[in-house]
């Protein structure tokens, strides 16, 4: 056929082997960008926190039977039952995964929130000059911000400094000065 071409070095081409290659490349990228996401991971982690709920509650009604029929008499202690602590355990975990993504989202959040306060305008991309927003300033204008946030911060860390002398020159004996 004319769309099987034999390339150098490699096995016959088939029509649809060259696209799903950047598909998955897509795929791989989304997947790490999702990865990355923890309201994303917080979803995923939800339904197996479910499961080892159940997990949890079944082996302990398993053991309280088992406990309950041992101490009535009509078994013995021979027989094997799960392990409890092992399950709850793996349910802490689960728990403890998912505040470290609630708190992680959470410092995501407040991040967006002060970034967004501070530099409320957008400066527009060389790359994307067609997506120029209204509310975007240009880059001179970002320059400017930019200038007056380090001369705010070089003013606070003078007075810091002057501060820290007076507090230093204060816990010196007055005989000296």
């Amino acid at each position: 056929m004319a769309s099987q071409q034999q390339q150098p070095g490699g096995p016959m081409s088939q029509p649809g082997l060259q696209q799903p290659t950047s598909i998955q490349q897509q795929q791989q990228q989304l997947s790490q960008q999702q990865d990355f996401d923890p309201v994303h991971r917080f979803k995923m982690l939800i339904p197996q926190l479910k499961e080892s709920l159940q997990n949890v509650m079944k082996i302990a009604s398993l053991n309280l039977a088992h406990n309950t029929a041992i101490d009535n008499g009509i078994k013995s202690s021979d027989a094997s039952v799960q392990r409890f602590d092992k399950s709850l355990e793996e349910f802490y975990a689960l728990c403890d995964q998912l505040e470290l993504c609630l708190r992680l989202a959470y410092e995501c959040l407040s991040q967006s929130i002060d970034s967004a306060k501070h530099s409320p305008n957008l400066v527009p991309t060389a790359t994307k000059p067609d997506t120029v927003q209204t509310e975007s300033m240009s880059y001179a204008q970002y320059l400017g911000m930019i200038k007056s946030q380090i001369s705010c911060a070089k003013d606070i860390h003078n007075a810091l400094l002057e501060c820290s002398k007076k507090i230093a020159g204060k816990g010196q004996p007055q005989g000296l000065m």
